[in-house]
């Protein structure tokens, strides 16, 4: 997952609000969103090689989402899947706070993430970078491969155009949050971070949706739960920058 825009409790008909682009290989063997056999709580689309997930939510109420933290240095030799720290979380029982401190003693484990756990009302932020646990306040956030808010264009816009429509919405469609989702404009040279990947790559992962001949955009995500508790769980897959399908589910949380 490398964009995660979010509006937390600060409107007047959803606590949560979550318009998220999955970027992976395309040859990675992947699972559309589903209620997991093996883990019939989850809804989450699935990882097929490590069988974790990037974004998900349990019917309990139990949220997650990850990205990875961009630096083409790090080791990744006797990693664990990242993935796996989402699927810890949702499959789990600890309170936010109480996993993350556990997932800071483990942090060497990964190579660079971000990650936000919680529920509609309480969500945490940390990554194994800063080391930080931090609190989300109400409000728009947005999150990609460096840390939270941080002035990467496609965060900037992604948090922009989130924060304009929800404030201006009470109603809010899912078309509408799916073409924040799927603005696949490159930011200017002079706005691009430097992350050590060189500049015609920069250039090529600036946008929201992603598309490159091998990398890109696999799936976009909108998640929505209301004040009654009542979840919203959309997801479109694309291969190569083409829509493939969309898988829709609502239930109550329990």
């Amino acid at each position: 997952m490398c964009l995660i825009n979010l509006h937390f409790q600060d409107h007047p008909t959803y606590k949560l609000i979550v318009a998220a682009n999955r970027d992976e290989f395309y040859k990675r063997p992947t699972a559309p969103a589903h209620f997991w056999e093996d883990e019939p709580n989850i809804l989450a689309g699935r990882d097929l090689e490590h069988k974790g997930t990037w974004l998900g939510i349990t019917k309990s109420g139990r949220f997650a989402a990850l990205t990875n933290y961009r630096n083409p240095k790090q080791p990744i030799k006797g990693k664990i899947s990242r993935g796996a720290i989402v699927r810890n979380y949702l499959s789990g029982h600890d309170a936010p706070e109480d996993y993350v401190k556990t997932l800071h003693k483990n942090k060497d484990n990964y190579v660079g993430f971000n990650v936000i756990v919680g529920t509609p009302d309480q969500l945490v932020y940390y990554n194994n970078i800063q080391q930080g646990i931090t609190t989300l306040s109400p409000g728009t956030h947005s999150l990609s491969n460096q840390f939270l808010n941080t002035q990467w264009p496609k965060v900037v816009k992604g948090k922009n155009m989130l924060h304009t429509y929800v404030k201006n919405n009470d109603q809010l469609h899912a078309d509408a949050l799916f073409e924040i989702t799927s603005d696949a404009e490159e930011a200017q040279d002079d706005e691009l971070p430097q992350t050590g990947i060189g500049i015609e790559l920069e250039r090529k992962l600036s946008p929201l949706f992603i598309q490159t001949p091998d990398y890109g955009t696999r799936s976009s995500t909108v998640v929505l739960v209301d004040h009654h508790n009542r979840v919203t769980f959309i997801e479109r897959t694309f291969q190569h920058g083409q829509f493939e399908k969309e898988a829709s589910f609502s239930f109550d949380i329990q």
